[in-house]
């Protein structure tokens, strides 16, 4: 064993005496070069290519790093061994992170990629207007070399853009609503916003499943369209109306658009703009991502069908025919008529050159009455959906049970049931309605039930004797809306349609003179 420790001793003798040979006859910049060399020999031989992504670029932060670690705070870091969890002020969730000088693996496009997030400290700080931080943080990207060009081309954008979507649903969602005589708030804009704090999603929202899956289908294919729109040459926006009696839960269709989304919503109220070029201010000033709300547009000003105005010519004024302008004079008395926007200003709101100054934008008409509104506006390209909010029927009704009364079909009796389906379409109640009969009665839910059933018949009985109903050619009831929708549509022909912005010129003309 002696023997042993003596021959390692000479060992590391003669390897320091080399080590000391080497360094007097080679500089430090000749081994420097010789080590950087080495290196490059290595990397020749290996099929790994690595990217450093440092937390502060020089005395600015690195955007890059920061969407790297939301993106891996996301979903994908519950894959990882060990994580770092938090929990920040006021939020309802808790934050996953890949913990120091830990590493994860990821895969895109079929491609495994591994992330690793490398800390160290920091050596001593020269003299700065900006203290950096005491360790380095980054994380370091190894992939293939023949996967460079997939990584570099697609997989850092999708990463941004992940991220950002993360970011946007993290973030508060607002309800923004114009300022009254279009006035600026401190920071210059037209618009005012709260929190926006409405808990309707599809899941509550008591309509049929099918219909409702198609409009949940068409938003989704709608937010993932962008590489759509841009090919076929279209705006990023798709416009919806809402119409049917009210009650039937049109605002709630709304905010669970915007929840499904995460979109802030902007309720415009067309009162409080005087023009035209006030209403393309405002459309200037919304964001991305949102959804630009006219509610009960057959009330807030007389923009109506123009059949109804060209019968009324003998009863208007010949400039108030010719114009087509249509004044708030009911609102705001006629020494305050300064409400003059035009059916062609709306028009080219929704879907003119001034539509296409944003992206990602849905345009949302509500209306009681959907006859009384012009065919320009209910065209595609205008109002793409039409959605008809309908009484309850019984899959609605099911929901509403369920909701307020945590009721399931296994809860009730299948008499009981059968009794429901057969007068919950007979009865023509709404939403609203059914809704106010279950609230009132939530703590009891057989007598929820017993005096929802007869609620139900009695309406359906007076339905009945009053002849409101309308029997279809199969059978099967038809809503009256949908037959004034038709009619609307098919009132006035294209080339009517055109004739408003000629009109709108006469109008300008005459202003002139």
């Amino acid at each position: 064993m002696k023997e042993y420790w003596t021959w390692l001793a000479s060992v590391l003798g003669v390897f320091a005496f080399c080590q000391s040979i080497l360094q007097a006859v080679f500089p430090p910049e000749v081994r420097f070069a010789s080590v950087k060399l080495f290196n490059r020999i290595l990397q020749c031989f290996s099929s790994y290519c690595y990217f450093d992504i440092t937390e502060i670029d020089g005395v600015n932060t690195n955007e890059l790093y920061n969407a790297v670690q939301l993106y891996l705070s996301s979903s994908v870091s519950i894959t990882g061994n060990r994580l770092s969890l938090t929990r920040a002020v006021n939020s309802s969730g808790f934050t996953f992170g890949l913990a120091n000088n830990d590493s994860i693996m990821d895969t895109f496009n079929g491609v495994n990629v591994v992330w690793e997030h490398v800390v160290t400290q920091r050596q001593a700080q020269t003299f700065s207007w900006r203290p950096l931080p005491d360790e380095k943080r980054g994380f370091t990207l190894r992939i293939k070399k023949k996967d460079k060009s997939l990584i570099l081309n697609s997989y850092l954008d999708y990463i941004m853009e992940k991220a950002s979507d993360i970011r946007r649903r993290n973030q508060e969602r607002l309800l923004y609503t114009n300022s009254r005589g279009g006035s600026l708030d401190s920071r210059g804009h037209p618009w005012e916003s709260v929190p926006f704090k409405h808990p309707s999603t599809f899941d509550t929202l008591a309509m049929d499943p099918h219909k409702k899956k198609q409009i949940m289908d068409d938003l989704q294919d709608f937010a993932n369209g962008q590489a759509f729109y841009h090919k076929t040459g279209r705006a990023w926006k798709r416009g919806y109306l809402l119409y049917g009696p009210p009650g039937t839960g049109k605002s709630s269709m709304i905010a669970a658009m915007a929840n499904f989304l995460g979109y802030d919503i902007y309720d415009l109220e067309l009162t409080e703009v005087h023009n035209n070029s006030e209403l393309r201010k405002l459309l200037m000033k919304t964001t991305s991502k949102s959804i630009i709300v006219i509610e009960d547009i057959d009330c807030s000003i007389n923009l109506t069908n123009r059949n109804n105005h060209n019968n009324n010519n003998n009863s208007s004024s010949p400039s108030l025919s010719a114009s087509r302008t249509y004044y708030d004079s009911d609102i705001r008395g006629p020494e305050e008529s300064a409400n003059n926007i035009t059916l062609s200003g709306l028009l080219n709101f929704t879907d003119g050159l001034w539509s296409c100054c944003g992206s990602e934008r849905i345009f949302l008409f509500t209306t009681n009455h959907i006859e009384k509104l012009d065919p320009a506006l209910l065209r595609c390209g205008r109002m793409d959906m039409h959605i008809f909010m309908s009484y309850s029927s019984f899959p609605a009704l099911k929901i509403l049970l369920n909701n307020y009364l945590g009721c399931e079909d296994r809860h009730l009796e299948e008499s009981i049931l059968k009794d429901l389906e057969e007068v919950v379409d007979l009865a023509r109640m709404t939403p609203a309605d059914i809704s106010e009969v279950l609230i009132k009665n939530r703590r009891n839910r057989d007598k929820a039930v017993e005096e929802l059933l007869e609620t139900l018949k009695v309406r359906a009985e007076i339905n009945q004797k009053s002849g409101v109903l309308l029997r279809g050619k199969n059978g099967v009831l038809e809503e009256e809306e949908e037959e004034q929708e038709k009619r609307a549509l098919d009132s006035e022909s294209p080339k009517e349609e055109s004739e408003i912005e000629d009109d709108c010129c006469k109008e300008e003309e005459e202003k002139m003179k």
